[in-house]
């Protein structure tokens, strides 16, 4: 901006400036050679022969003009009634070359519009490009106008705008680059802060334990950017000690999980042994009785149950690896359907398997279990009739035998027909204890815990894999992928 503004102020000097001697020029060359042409029979003794009539009569319009002492480029004309009788333009300082000039009716008229007020004034003559001129009253009451053209000071004033813009322009140039290379230089703590910040951004906060980078290298306490560095390295240390509580306390709770539940198998164990065992006694027992030990029986097995899956997943918490062999697919679909099958005989069961066996690596137990889970779950939460589809498939490349065992995803879906996932609990449904508040179908047991989707889900991360769930009233699908 600055630059620009000298520059502006520079060049409407020198314009000025050159367009005042210019008119200096004017007022100095005066009335001389116009009033030549208008009295063309008025010539010096001393003007040279060849500008007579070689006769010795009158001289002969324009060619008689007194060109003497008049810079080249000067323009006269003659204007009676605001109509040119004559003009005349000096191209050389031979008094004897050609002054004759041509005009176009635009141009005449320009010159008939020039006030006469002996003030110099730019008119613009197509054929002669931008004039200074200036018109004075001549003593036949015609008008008699002399300019000079305005070229040289415009080529002059141009040079200027040039100069100066190549000179600014490198000079802005050149303050830029050092400008920039000053910012990067004093940025260099901002820039290391923000390489600290993106580092901690790369972490995985969401849980275990974590261990932030070092914290970003101090810079002037006086300065922003020092101040910033230091509320950053403050906030790091809040950050790093509150996930350190939490994962403190997360293992606790993993730990009296793990333990409660080992310590739990045992007494619930031998209640549910004791209710069997007074179920047989041979003598006679009352109705009430009985019910009630079937009851301590159902529920203590169903607590065991629910002891079991919160013992697997305080393993699966803890990190605990699975076992890593090769499970055949297919076979522990066929027979966790099968199961399903019996369990609920009044669902339709439909298999979509592919033609050749399916393997993948990993726990054959634990897989089974997330199979019997997604059907258990698919056969409580919808009614008698509903139609369950299981479909395995495989993307990538296969084995050497045409086996699905080379590199890929192993995709199995769980769909059914039944009334959908309710929205309040679908963000939540791979949670621990998360539960309808009414299911279409309970079983003897009297309903699960909440904690068959989260084995699941558990089960299927530590393979390496995903489960995703789309829901929508009518239709219900479970997508389980894993590595091949």
């Amino acid at each position: 901006m600055s630059c620009a503004a000298v520059g502006l102020a520079a060049v409407v000097g020198l314009d000025g400036f050159l367009t005042q001697r210019l008119d200096e020029q004017l007022s100095q060359a005066g009335t001389r050679f116009p009033a030549s042409l208008e009295h063309p029979g008025r010539l010096p003794d001393d003007l040279p022969r060849s500008r007579k009539d070689p006769t010795g009569g009158t001289p002969i319009g324009d060619e008689n003009a007194d060109t003497r002492r008049t810079a080249t480029g000067t323009f006269g004309a003659r204007l009676v009634h605001g109509t040119v009788t004559h003009r005349g333009l000096i191209r050389s300082g031979d008094p004897s070359a050609d002054l004759r000039v041509d005009l176009t009716a635009g141009d005449a008229a320009r010159l008939a519009r020039v006030p006469v007020d002996g003030r110099p004034h730019t008119v613009q003559l197509s054929a002669l490009d931008d004039y200074r001129v200036v018109a004075s009253a001549g003593r036949d009451g015609d008008v008699l106008i002399v300019g000079l053209p305005l070229e040289p000071v415009e080529a002059t004033v141009h040079r200027l705008e040039l100069v100066a813009g190549i000179v600014f322009g490198l000079a802005l140039g050149v303050t830029g680059v050092a400008g920039a290379c000053w910012v990067r230089w004093s940025l260099r703590p901002l820039s290391r802060v923000a390489a600290t910040a993106t580092r901690v951004s790369e972490l995985p906060l969401a849980s275990g334990e974590v261990a932030l980078p070092s914290r970003a290298p101090d810079a002037d306490p006086r300065s922003e950017i020092g101040r910033v560095a230091a509320a950053f390295n403050r906030m790091l240390g809040h950050v790093e000690d509150a996930l350190t509580k939490r994962h403190a306390v997360e293992e606790r709770l993993r730990r009296f999980a793990a333990d409660a539940s080992h310590e739990l198998r045992t007494p619930v164990a031998s209640v549910r042994g004791h209710a069997e065992l007074a179920l047989l006694h041979p003598g006679p027992v009352p109705p009430e009785v009985s019910r009630a030990l079937e009851r301590i029986a159902a529920e203590s097995a169903r607590m065991g149950g629910m002891v079991d899956d919160l013992l697997l997943l305080a393993r699966l918490d803890a990190g605990r690896p699975l076992e890593r062999h090769p499970v055949d697919v297919t076979r522990l679909v066929l027979d966790a359907v099968t199961d399903a099958r019996a369990a609920g005989p009044g669902h339709h069961w439909v298999l979509d398997l592919p033609e050749e066996p399916v393997t993948v690596p990993g726990d054959a137990h634990r897989l089974h279990q997330v199979l019997a889970n997604l059907l258990a779950n698919a056969r409580g939460h919808t009614p008698v009739g509903t139609t369950v589809t299981v479909t395995l498939a495989t993307d990538g490349a296969t084995g050497a035998t045409g086996d699905a065992t080379g590199a890929g995803t192993v995709r199995l879906r769980v769909h059914d027909d039944g009334p959908g996932v309710p929205d309040d609990i679908r963000p939540a449904v791979f949670e621990r204890f998360t539960r309808a508040e009414h299911r279409r179908h309970m079983d003897a047991s009297g309903g699960g815990a909440g904690l068959g989707l989260s084995i699941v889900s558990a089960v299927v991360e530590a393979h390496d894999g995903t489960v995703h769930l789309d829901s929508a009233p009518g239709t219900t699908t479970f997508t389980v992928r894993l590595p091949s």
